[in-house]
C-alpha cells in the first residue's frame, strides 16, 4: 500500500492535526534539558486548562498531571519532556533556538500527542471512568519517573493500567513494534579505578601498570556475556572511556574505566552485580593491581504485561495491517519501566521512518527526524488504547459486583433458612 494512503487510514481532522504540529514546533524549537522543563511544562499546563482540566504541576519539579473523567476506574497515559544536550543540525525551520539542546528522541512528538489525546477525549468523554495524563520530565536517565512515583503520581488514585508510546525513526512509518515480556534494557552506569604501582616506562618490571590490568580487562568484561550468562539473554558491555597517564615514558599509578551494562531480563539483572566484581577482582588481581567498582543502577528492564500488551496489539490491528505489527526486545533504556514495576502497562513504538525523512539520523543524532505523518496514529493509538481500556475494566467490575450481590443474596436465604 502506497504510503500516502496508509496515513490517510488514521489521519486526524485538519484542525486536530494543525493543533498537533504547532505545538511539537514550539516545543522543538524551544528545548529543555532534564529538570529544567519549565517553558514545557507552561505551554502544556496552559493547553490542558484551555480544556477545562484541572490541573497539578510542579510535581517532580516539572511534571503536569491532569485527570480527565469525574469517578470510576482510572487508566494513565504517559509523555515524557525533556531534551538532549546536542547541537541541532537538522536544518528545520523549527529547528532549536537553544545552543548545544537539542529534541533529538522525539519527546517533543510524545508530548504534542498527548494532548492532542486530551483535546479528543475531553470532546468525548470517556463513558466507562478517568483518564490521568502524566507528562514527564527527565527520561533521559535523570530519574523522572521515580521521582513522580515518589511524590504521589500513582498513589492518590491508583490506576489500573498505564501505557505509553515512544516514536522510532528507524521503524517505517506505519509499522508497530509491540513486545509482550522483557521490551527495553536496564541501564547501569560502570565505572572501575584500577590501582597499580606506577614507574618508569623503561622498568615496567618494577611497576603493576595498571593501563595493562585496564586493557585485560575490556576483554575479559566480554565474558560476562560469552562465558557467565545464558547466551540465550541479551547482554551488552561497553567501556566508553579508558583514561590513564600523562606522560609517554611514565606507567601512571592509576586507570579508570567507564561505560555502561545493559540486560533485558530482570533475573540476568540481578546477577549482574555479582559477576561483574567476581570477573574485575580478579582479571586485575593477575595483573597485580586492586580495583574500585562503581556500579550505578540508573533503570531496570521494561517488562511489558501480557494483558495489557494484547490490548495494544488489538487496538493496533483496527489501524494497520497484521504484517506491520512486530515484535522488537532493544537493550536501549527506558524509565517508563518504573511505571511498569507498579502498575500493569504496556509500553510500545510508533514507526516514523517515512519517505519524509529518508536518510535521516537515528535517535540520539544531531541530524535525528521524525516523519509527522505518523503522529496522527499516536494519537489514535492512545486514545482508543484508552478507552477500550476503561471499557473492558468497567466490564470487570460490574460482573465482580454481580457475582458479590448473588455471593450475598445466597448467604441470605440459607441464614433465613435456618
Amino acid at each position: 500500500m502506497q504510503e500516502t494512503a496508509l496515513t490517510e487510514r488514521w489521519r486526524l481532522p485538519e484542525a486536530e492535526q494543525a493543533l498537533l504540529l504547532s505545538m511539537r514546533h514550539d516545543l522543538h524549537a524551544h528545548p529543555e534539558l532534564s529538570w529544567q522543563e519549565e517553558r514545557t511544562a507552561r505551554v502544556v499546563a496552559e493547553a490542558l486548562q484551555a480544556l477545562g482540566l484541572k490541573v497539578r504541576t510542579g510535581i517532580a519539579r516539572t511534571g503536569v498531571v491532569a485527570d480527565i473523567g469525574e469517578s470510576g476506574p482510572m487508566v494513565a497515559l504517559r509523555a515524557d519532556m525533556d531534551a538532549l544536550p546536542i547541537q541541532e543540525e537538522t536544518g528545520l525551520e523549527f529547528a532549536s533556538k537553544h545552543q548545544g539542546i537539542m529534541h533529538a528522541c522525539g519527546h517533543d512528538a510524545h508530548t504534542s500527542v498527548l494532548v492532542a489525546v486530551a483535546r479528543r477525549l475531553v470532546a468525548d468523554p470517556p463513558k466507562h471512568g478517568r483518564v490521568r495524563l502524566i507528562f514527564q520530565p527527565a527520561e533521559e536517565g535523570a530519574g523522572g519517573a521515580i521521582e513522580m512515583i515518589k511524590e504521589g503520581v500513582l498513589a492518590d488514585t491508583r490506576p489500573f493500567a498505564i501505557y505509553g508510546l515512544h516514536f522510532w525513526s528507524l521503524l517505517p512509518t506505519g509499522c508497530l513494534s509491540v513486545t509482550t515480556g522483557p521490551a527495553m534494557g536496564s541501564v547501569d552506569h560502570l565505572e572501575i579505578v584500577i590501582h597499580g604501582r606506577g614507574g618508569h616506562a623503561a622498568a615496567p618490571h618494577d611497576t603493576a601498570d595498571p593501563l595493562v590490568a585496564g586493557a585485560y580487562l575490556v576483554t575479559q568484561l566480554q565474558t560476562l556475556v560469552s562465558r557467565r550468562i545464558d547466551p540465550m539473554s541479551p547482554v551488552v558491555v561497553t567501556i566508553g572511556q579508558f583514561q590513564a597517564g600523562d606522560a609517554f615514558n611514565v606507567i601512571p599509578s592509576t586507570a579508570r574505566l567507564v561505560g555502561t551494562i545493559r540486560t533485558l531480563e530482570p533475573e540476568t539483572w540481578a546477577v549482574i552485580p555479582r559477576l561483574l566484581e567476581e570477573v574485575v577482582t580478579h582479571s586485575v588481581a593477575a595483573q597485580g593491581c586492586r580495583a574500585e567498582i562503581r556500579l550505578s543502577r540508573l533503570q531496570q528492564p521494561l517488562v511489558n504485561h501480557e494483558a495489557e500488551t494484547a490490548l495494544v496489539r488489538e487496538v493496533a490491528l483496527r489501524w494497520v495491517e497484521r504484517d506491520a505489527l512486530r515484535t522488537r526486545p532493544m537493550l536501549a533504556g527506558e524509565d517508563f519501566a518504573s511505571f511498569l514495576d507498579i502498575v500493569p502497562g504496556c509500553f510500545f513504538f510508533v514507526g516514523a521512518g517515512g519517505a519524509s525523512v529518508a536518510g535521516a539520523a537515528p535517535h540520539h543524532n544531531s541530524r535525528f527526524l521524525l516523519d509527522e505523518a505518523a503522529f496522527d496514529l499516536g494519537v489514535r493509538l492512545l486514545e482508543e488504547v484508552a478507552r477500550e481500556a476503561l471499557a473492558r475494566e468497567s466490564e470487570r467490575c460490574a460482573t465482580a459486583e454481580e457475582a458479590s450481590v448473588r455471593h450475598r443474596g445466597r448467604h441470605t436465604t440459607e441464614g433465613g433458612a435456618l
